[in-house]
């Protein structure tokens, strides 16, 4: 097959469908590649690379359509590139098809065969096609950047012979994929980090990465289909929003990424939190393309406040990192293809039987199949059911009923250990039983030993691994004397690799320890 890409048309947008690594990893896989002349020029693949990579330039956009298989692009298709498309054509992009209802018809009209990377199912083997998750991701770590591009003092804080500078404080929104890197960015920059989710499952995800969960004292589950969240019922919305009004007077930047797929996003900063901020706060919010979380957004512009807070309402922050955002999404679209050639010889299968595929397909051969069926696999699992709370006398059974079978295992253990030591006496010879019962003793004097060591060093395994090599040592010593020349020269290796063990287990710390003490 031959793959295809084109320079994406729409204003502003930087990235690219193909990159030289993918048309490598393609090639792999039997297709061959052509991409536009200048499609890669924003996010610095200029065409000598694609070349050298084994693609071949195609000097015009209708030229490629034209002898193309598969058509690779980011941005939905507009009316002229419909135009384009050919019946038994590929074509592979966002298409968002929930919000491009007619663009759907129209390219189901030209009997393509379209999937849409925007509709691959969240699935653990589908994360390596999840197109929205690579460019949320790009756009939360670009928030954070763009937030202390506008922000008028530093992220951490110092204290310098000039005085003492505050740390900035930081409120994200949302933990989604956008949400988890832009609590990354702004914790690594050394900020004050908090973050809301609706959905509790998440606090433990954000408290990991070093920020503050605010949890938020109403019993309501915000998680929904997919791993999105769902919209909030009234009461929950006012509580929600009386947190955000008390945060809003301590908060320099605040990060709002919540967006369900489909929806206008819930306004979630409101005007009077804004008019609350300290002057020099900024809002950076990631779901100005679906109306914008906060009151005041304007997408596409960046706005100051009568009270002097900046209001980034971008709509492009994947764009604005083109290099890595067009590598990302090209490596998503390359294990796109590459489930589509199972047998790596150019040749797709379409198999619509697999869950990831049929997702991902709005329309085939003169059909459209979107809304897709769910996936047999669940993407995101149920939280597990609460064990319902016993009454004391029920707790004091249910204990007493595991001591029992606890006590019951161990008794079954000792009867089977001294059959097996009364068998070995009856048969085994006096020798046998002597250097037996040395054994026993030294694994269980050893193991006493070993596990009663107190952790001094800097991690617990190495300071395991050295009482091992003492016990090694002494050991060795033992029969370093014996008359047996072969038994002598294997004790001193014995000592002499333990010893280094011991040695270099101390030389490490103390180089461990000198990278936390002062010059």
């Amino acid at each position: 097959m031959i793959i295809g890409t084109p320079r994406e048309t729409a204003d502003g947008e930087r990235r690219v469908a193909m990159t030289p690594s993918s048309v490598r990893q393609l090639s792999k896989l039997g297709h061959a590649c052509k991409i536009e002349s200048g499609a890669g020029e924003f996010a610095r693949f200029p065409d000598g690379e694609y070349v050298d990579a084994g693609a071949e330039i195609v000097g015009n956009a209708n030229l490629l359509w034209e002898s193309s298989d598969v058509v690779c692009k980011i941005r939905p298709p507009v009316e002229s590139e419909v135009d384009l498309i050919r019946g038994g054509q590929t074509l592979i992009s966002l298409v968002y098809p929930a919000q491009n209802e007619s663009l759907l018809k129209n390219l189901n009209s030209r009997g393509a065969t379209v999937l849409a990377m925007d509709m691959v199912p969240r699935i653990s083997r589908a994360q390596k096609m999840d197109v929205l998750s690579s460019m949320a991701n790009i756009a939360g770590y670009r928030a954070i950047i763009e937030a202390g591009n506008n922000f008028p003092r530093f992220f951490t804080g110092q204290i310098t012979a000039a005085g003492k500078v505050p740390p900035a404080k930081v409120l994200v929104i949302g933990a989604g994929v956008a949400g988890l890197a832009a609590i990354g960015a702004a914790v690594s920059l050394g900020a004050i980090v908090r973050a809301f989710d609706v959905r509790p499952e998440v606090a433990e995800q954000i408290e990991s990465m070093g920020a503050e969960f605010l949890f938020l004292e109403f019993e309501e589950s915000g998680s929904g289909e997919g791993g999105y969240a769902k919209p909030s019922s009234p009461e929950f919305r006012e509580k929600q929003l009386a947190l955000f009004r008390s945060q809003a007077p301590d908060i320099d930047i605040v990060v709002t990424t919540a967006l369900i797929p489909g929806m206008d996003a819930p306004k979630l900063w409101l005007e009077d939190m804004v008019l609350a901020m300290k002057p020099g706060s900024v809002v950076v919010d990631l779901a100005a393309e679906r109306g914008g979380n906060c009151d005041l957004t304007v997408p596409d512009q960046k706005i100051e406040t009568s009270n002097g807070v900046t209001i980034i309402g971008f709509t492009d922050f994947p764009s604005r990192m083109a290099t890595q955002a067009s590598n990302l999404f090209a490596t998503n679209v390359g294990h796109m293809i590459a489930d589509l050639t199972p047998d790596k010889d150019g040749v797709l299968v379409h198999d619509m039987d697999d869950d990831v595929i049929r997702g991902a397909t709005v329309a085939k051969c003169g059909e459209i199949t979107f809304p897709p069926p769910p996936p047999k696999i669940q993407a995101i699992a149920k939280p597990p059911q609460k064990a319902p709370e016993l009454t004391p006398e029920e707790k004091r059974e249910a204990e007493i009923a595991a001591y029992k079978k606890t006590t019951r295992e161990q008794v079954a253990m000792l009867v089977v250990g001294a059959v097996l030591l009364l068998a070995a006496g009856m048969f085994a010879p006096e020798s046998f039983m002597q250097h037996f019962t040395v054994f026993v003793l030294a694994c269980f004097v050893g193991f006493k030993v070993i596990w009663g060591v107190a952790h001094a060093l800097h991690t617990p395994l190495m300071s395991v691994t050295n009482a091992i090599s003492g016990i090694i040592i002494l050991g060795a010593l033992l029969q370093i004397g014996s008359a047996s020349t072969l038994i002598a020269v294997l004790a001193g290796i014995s000592v002499l690799i333990a010893t280094i063990n011991v040695v270099g287990g101390f030389l490490v710390t103390r180089r461990m320890l000198a990278m936390f003490q002062k010059s």
